[in-house]
């Protein structure tokens, strides 16, 4: 069974998984949605959610990491400016810091879960913004009984806060420090340029998986019987 994590790009959405392809909790202003449906006026969630992340990645760049298994969504993490964020302002603990990116949307297929890909997604997004200069990355968490660590992306049909927001104990658990108390819906945000930042962190695990193959390759070279001829 294989497992990758890639960037979202404009012909692959259909790695999206089908949750994720439909929900536009942070993309469209919920007063506009209660318009349109008031109203009988025509709405597709789909159609709005593919316009908005194509305004995105043509303005801003990719504003994702998708993870597959075997092929198939697993998951994804999807961020962007706060500007480009309609809901962004519309917490408690609004606004974002004029530094940082927002971190919108971290969901889960349950293979995903399995795999323990949240924490892997949340490391390619990070990856991804320090190449591109951002210093910090924040994001509304919510708390609550019924909120799960990683929402699953086929848990619900209907978009709500506890389906499309992120548990501020996954955000904290993955390095995030809150930066804007709420009993509900905090703010946390992760720093992009301290010395433990995760790209560091992974850089020099490799180096040491790679020491450590370079060292079993040269205990088998010494150990075959053409080296000890």
């Amino acid at each position: 069974m294989s497992t990758s994590v890639t960037s979202l790009t404009l012909d692959g959405l259909d790695k999206l998984s089908s949750h994720a392809r439909r929900c536009v909790f942070w993309e469209i202003d919920p007063a506009a949605v209660r318009a349109a449906r008031d109203t009988g006026n025509f709405y597709d969630p789909e159609f709005e959610k593919e316009a908005w992340l194509s305004m995105v990645m043509l303005e801003w760049g990719s504003c994702g990491q998708v993870a597959l298994v075997d092929d198939k969504p697993a998951g994804c993490a999807l961020y962007a400016p706060p500007s480009m964020v309609p809901r962004a302002d519309l917490f408690p603990s609004s606004p974002v810091s004029a530094d940082a990116v927002l971190l919108t949307t971290m969901r889960l297929e349950p293979i995903g879960d399995e795999h323990g890909l949240g924490a892997t997604l949340i490391q390619a997004a990070v990856g991804d913004l320090v190449r591109r200069g951002v210093r910090a990355l924040e994001a509304f968490g919510i708390r609550g009984e019924s909120t799960s660590d990683v929402p699953s992306a086929t848990a619900a049909l209907e978009c709500s806060p506890q389906e499309c927001m992120i548990s501020a104990d996954f955000l904290e658990d993955v390095g995030f420090e809150v930066v804007a108390p709420h009993h509900r819906f905090p703010r946390l945000r992760l720093e992009l340029d301290r010395d433990h930042l995760w790209k560091a962190d992974v850089e020099a695990a490799l180096d040491r998986l790679l020491e450590s193959a370079a060292l079993s390759m040269l205990d088998i070279g010494e150990k075959s019987p053409v080296a000890a001829r």
